[in-house]
């Protein structure tokens, strides 16, 4: 009942503030369309104008049994939708959302029309749109090797001029090989088996793609040439769904062909990838060094898929390590009828609605660290949250037809499974690799039988669980990292990052040696890029790759001391009593919210605005949180001001219009280069979006009442027990550790012109023409002290990463990055030096059989 409430609570709102919108914006209550919002990246390929949230949530509405509502929707859908919009979209993502979405809304349309009593009206309508976006995103497979282009333009295709997309060269291996379920649907609904052809020979490509030796294949392919762009191989995010689709290809349309292949990846990745309880990925030419020590949320579908392949025991100790995540960290989705996962379950709602939820619907985390909330409410979210969650709760009257007769899509679409019997395409044996070597309980060629797969022992799967309890506690999972093998193993590195010297002629050769070059830029500094190719030897090349990751972690480091951390705002007042946290930015004077209480106030806006001066409005103030516009003076310089007329606060707002904390760093106030040790209040800083959130409710409600804090507090389940037409969690709040590293931006004050200044960005591998590995550490301040090492942005050197790959990890651990793709960003996680030694000695000799190009 309560996931039901919670439905209507996200459809309801999405339905009243922003359809025919794709998405809702939750915070500030409207509609998300294309173009008219800031942009997010490639986030927004998602969006086509074509009412995502409601396509996406069709056939929700039926397996929570709301048949008017579906009813209602799919008329909606009919008569408003339009996919001939001019606009550039993923086509990954409208395949499994809209593509999807029309087919499972199609499926069970006709489920119920079949059974008399709705739909008696529909004929095929939706299945009619699904055919009309099929054929549009045809376009998108004319490459010469079959692969999809990675967007398409719904209007005008592929590359021509008013197309705008066309030029991409890469994809990922989910983009590539997340169709054939769709697909394949829609050729054996219509009879037209176009779209299972195309589908079938990308999913043929990649496989003969796939590194002959390891089985494994990598994250990005290149589209016309098959060469593999970035070599890392996992389960997580870019491959995830890829190997879903195999197994779930098996099930729906009975090609052994598919299970053979899913069969030899898996055996693969339980040979390489899986390190319980974790699932690290590695190099696919090299499998047993580790591309990364940290995990991203994606994979959390994994031991789902473990279940359905009736591999329980590792899919129990990976559902219980990021069982734990969620229970320190509060958000990542995943949950047999051990009745163990009922209470996963109520964990996950208690959370959602105790951290997630704001009036207008459930807002996306900022900082799980912080509280703070983002302002979006994904279509996936109605897609597959709740189909979920109601099934993991729902008894089996509950549903109104048998789910078992269906297959879920990775975007949870149901598509029947009698489809495997319907218009079948002719049949082609797909050649695999010889299966030999492999381990013949891998190709099992029945689906496993539940009662069968735990012993009779009833604390079978509870003896499992038992020894990950505290694996995810403050450092990372103990017994998984071999520490300072290598050294005790004897090898000597030739030249330690914390001993390098600029001006020392002899490190200068070794760097050389190693295929390391020193750049001296104009302002003094010197900029560290490493090329493989261009190493002495494939060990030099292994040193010089140690070398710059360790200068990567000094660096680090050095930016991690000069930091701080986000702040909170919650808006505790009625009628958000908590629900909504915006990201803060925080100041290096004043009250630190990281070692005081909290401070808590209504808020008035200074007068003048700007701070800049004495306050004339000290009454209004006094005893309340100031609101101040950021702009023509010092931030210490408002501080000061705002406190000396009583303020027990103050937020400065971003006088920049349209910034928002989802699509700029963090912003950070420094003092002013003098003694700020007078400044006793908090001071906190928001963007123009955030800030106009709390103007907003100021205007409307005339007393806002806000916290400012280091992370979101419990909300007060009394005073919005009245607002809540379903109880909140009163489980006792548990503690939000950092999950990332915020790229920052400092600034003293825009009176200043050099008070402002952006944080150093991350290091990024340089991507030669002959795509060889390179690394890129810059710039330093050049110096012969060995303290001072390059100006990187901070990399998260913290616990392997059970979240999104986007909010990182937790507490800090030096760690250094290791993608031996060559990509880099500041998302990019690390793994420890003498972790990548040991693997370096165990497994020199495999480098030495390594073609040249893939160092």
């Amino acid at each position: 009942n309560q996931v039901l409430e919670m439905f209507d609570h996200a459809y309801g709102n999405y339905m009243e503030h922003a359809y025919p919108a794709d998405e809702l914006m939750p915070l500030t209550c409207r509609g998300r369309v294309r173009g008219q919002e800031p942009s997010r990246g490639d986030v927004d390929d998602a969006l086509g104008k074509f009412s995502l949230t409601l396509i996406d949530s069709l056939d929700t509405l039926v397996v929570l049994n709301k048949t008017k509502e579906f009813e209602d929707a799919v008329r909606k859908v009919l008569r408003d939708v339009n996919l001939d919009n001019d606009v550039v979209v993923s086509v990954f993502e409208t395949n499994i959302r809209v593509l999807g979405g029309l087919l499972g809304g199609h499926s069970l349309a006709i489920m119920l029309r079949e059974k008399g009593e709705h739909m008696q009206w529909y004929s095929d309508e939706l299945l009619q749109m699904a055919k009309q976006l099929g054929y549009k995103l045809l376009p998108a497979f004319n490459t010469t090797s079959g692969l999809p282009y990675p967007r398409i333009n719904l209007k005008f295709g592929i590359r021509k001029p008013e197309a705008r997309t066309g030029t991409e060269t890469d994809t990922c291996t989910a983009c590539a090989g997340t169709l054939i379920l769709e697909f394949a649907a829609l050729s054996r609904f219509t009879g037209a088996t176009i779209f299972e052809e195309y589908a079938r020979k990308a999913l043929d490509f990649l496989w003969e793609k796939r590194q002959r030796s390891s089985n494994l294949v990598g994250v990005t392919i290149n589209i016309h040439t098959g060469d593999w762009v970035r070599k890392d191989s996992g389960v997580g995010a870019g491959i995830d769904s890829y190997y879903e689709y195999l197994l779930k290809a098996y099930v729906l349309l009975g090609d052994d062909s598919f299970l053979e292949r899913f069969n030899t990846h898996y055996d693969a990745i339980m040979r390489y990838i899986s390190q319980p309880p974790l699932l690290l990925d590695v190099h696919i030419h090299k499998p047993m060094l580790n591309a990364r020590t940290w995990m991203d949320a994606l994979l959390a579908f994994f031991p789902g898929l473990q279940v359905l392949k009736g591999d329980i025991r590792p899919a129990i100790e990976t559902h219980e390590m990021l069982y734990q995540v969620i229970k320190k960290h509060n958000f990542l989705p995943e949950a047999t009828g051990d009745p163990y996962y009922l209470e996963v379950g109520k964990t996950l709602i208690e959370n959602l609605n105790k951290y997630a939820r704001v009036p207008c619907g459930f807002a996306a985390m900022k900082d799980v660290r912080t509280g703070s909330h983002e302002d979006r409410m994904d279509s996936f979210f109605l897609a597959e949250m709740f189909k979920y969650l109601y099934l993991l709760f729902a008894e089996k009257e509950d549903i109104i037809f048998d789910i078992e007769d269906y297959i879920f899509t990775t975007e949870a679409h149901l598509l029947p499974l009698w489809l495997s019997t319907t218009n079948r395409s002719a049949s082609r044996k797909n050649g695999t690799s010889e299966y030999t070597e492999l381990d013949d309980s891998n190709f099992d060629w029945t689906c496993p039988n539940a009662q069968l797969l735990f012993p009779n022992d009833p604390l079978y799967a509870q003896s499992i669980r038992e020894p990950l309890k505290n694996v995810v506690d403050k450092s990372c999972p103990r017994g998984i990292i071999r520490v300072e093998e290598s050294f005790r193993s004897g090898a000597k590195p030739p030249l330690r990052a914390r001993d390098f010297m600029a001006t020392n002629p002899e490190h200068l050769e070794i760097l050389k040696k190693m295929g390391v070059s020193l750049i001296h830029l104009k302002d003094g500094r010197v900029q560290l890029v490493q090329h493989a190719i261009q190493a002495a030897s494939s060990v030099d090349a292994e040193d010089g790759l140690r070398f710059m990751q360790e200068m990567i972690e000094l660096s680090s480091q050095q930016q991690k001391e000069q930091q701080l951390p986000p702040r909170a705002v919650q808006i505790v007042s009625h009628p958000f009593f908590g629900r909504v946290v915006l990201t803060a930015g925080p100041a290096q004077f004043g009250l630190d919210l990281s070692k005081h209480k909290e401070t808590r106030g209504f808020v008035a806006s200074s007068k003048p605005y700007n701070g800049c001066s004495e306050l004339t409005n000290p009454e209004a103030v006094m005893g309340k949180i100031a609101l101040i516009q950021r702009g023509q003076c010092m931030f210490a310089e408002k501080a000061r001001n705002i406190q000396n007329a009583g303020a027990i606060g103050g937020i400065v707002i971003d006088d920049n219009e349209g910034s928002s904390s989802d699509t700029a760093p963090l912003f950070q106030m420094a003092g002013d280069g003098k003694d700020t040790d007078d400044i006793t209040i908090p001071m906190l800083f928001l963007f123009s979006k955030e800030g106009s959130i709390i103007l907003d409710a100021l205007r409307e409600y005339e007393e806002v009442e806000v916290l400012l804090s280091d992370k979101a507090r419990d909300r007060d389940p009394e005073l919005e027990s009245e607002e809540q037409p379903a109880p909140e969690n009163e489980a006792q709040n548990q503690s939000a550790e950092p999950l990332a590293a915020v790229p920052q931006t400092v600034g003293l004050g825009d009176g200043d012109p050099a008070g402002e200044s952006p944080a150093p960005s991350p290091p990024e591998p340089s991507s030669p023409a002959d795509t060889h590995h390179a690394t890129r550490v810059g710039p330093s301040e050049q110096t012969s002290r060995p303290t001072e090492t390059p100006e990187t942005a901070p990399l998260d050197q913290e616990c392997p990463d059970a979240t999104d790959g986007d909010r990182g990890p937790r507490e800090e651990q030096p760690e250094t990055e290791v993608d031996g793709s060559g990509s880099s960003g500041w998302a990019t996680k690390a793994t420890p030096i003498d972790s990548i030694l040991a693997d370096w000695n165990e497994d020199i000799e495999a480098f030495e059989m390594m073609e040249k190009d893939e160092l």
